[in-house]
Formats: C-alpha cells, sequence, structure tokens
C-alpha cells in the first residue's frame, strides 16, 4: 500500500519533499493517519524512515543530469517558486554527514543553474 501511494507522486524530489513533509520536526518520528491506522505508528514511522532514506539515496545516485531534469518535473508540475523550494530540510535525519553535504552541493548547484536559466541569462539579444 505505502509503495502505490509514493508511486502517485511522479518524481523523485516530490517523493522527498512529501516524505520530509511526515516527519515531526521536533520528535523526528514520522507520520501517515491511513497508514498508522493499518500498521500502527512504530511500523508507521520505521517504514516511512526507511522509504526517506532510500528514496534520498536513489537522488544521490543520480548523474546531476537526470537530477536536473527531475527537479525540473517536480518544479513544473508543483508550480513552487524556486525560492520556496524547502530544500534544506529533505534529507533524512539516517543520511551521512556526506551524504548531506553532496545533496546541498548538487542542489544549489541545479538551483542556481535554474536561475539562469529562467533569468534569461542564456538568450542571444537579436542584432
Amino acid at each position: 500500500m505505502w509503495r502505490k501511494t509514493l508511486s502517485r507522486i511522479p518524481t523523485h524530489f516530490g517523493r522527498l519533499v512529501f516524505l520530509s513533509s511526515l516527519r515531526d520536526a521536533l520528535t523526528g518520528r514520522y507520520a501517515h493517519p491511513p497508514l498508522s491506522q493499518i500498521v500502527g505508528g512504530e511500523i508507521t514511522d520505521r517504514t516511512l524512515c526507511h522509504s526517506h532514506h532510500e528514496i534520498f539515496s536513489v537522488w544521490l545516485g543520480f548523474s546531476l543530469a537526470q537530477q536536473k531534469a527531475d527537479l525540473d518535473e517536480y518544479l513544473m508540475a508543483s508550480q513552487a517558486p524556486l525560492d520556496l523550494v524547502p530544500y534544506r530540510d529533505i534529507a533524512p535525519a539516517t543520511a551521512h554527514q556526506v551524504e548531506r553535504q553532496l545533496y546541498l552541493t548538487d542542489l544549489e548547484t541545479l538551483l542556481e543553474l535554474l536561475r539562469f536559466e529562467h533569468d534569461g541569462a542564456y538568450s542571444v539579444p537579436e542584432a
């Protein structure tokens, strides 16, 4: 059931945003009431924590081009402004520091590329 829920989110980045939204900032525990009703709070927490880390690891394994394509698709589908993407809070608590640093470096690079594209830096003025 949980995999089916996640599969409805078309992008890996969207899945990361969704999963990070299910984590309580104070306790670090994950909650998803429909899943909790079926399997209980403890199993829900473990399942969501595992899913979060798994999808995060897949994202890190993407090339920068694949990450950009996925992020582009997420931004188009969500209509989220670039400056409101909560990218700093998306890494799972179980991520190692080196994984967090790689993630932040990649995301900040991608956001700069997107800002560069959005501001028309690639457009060539007419002669």
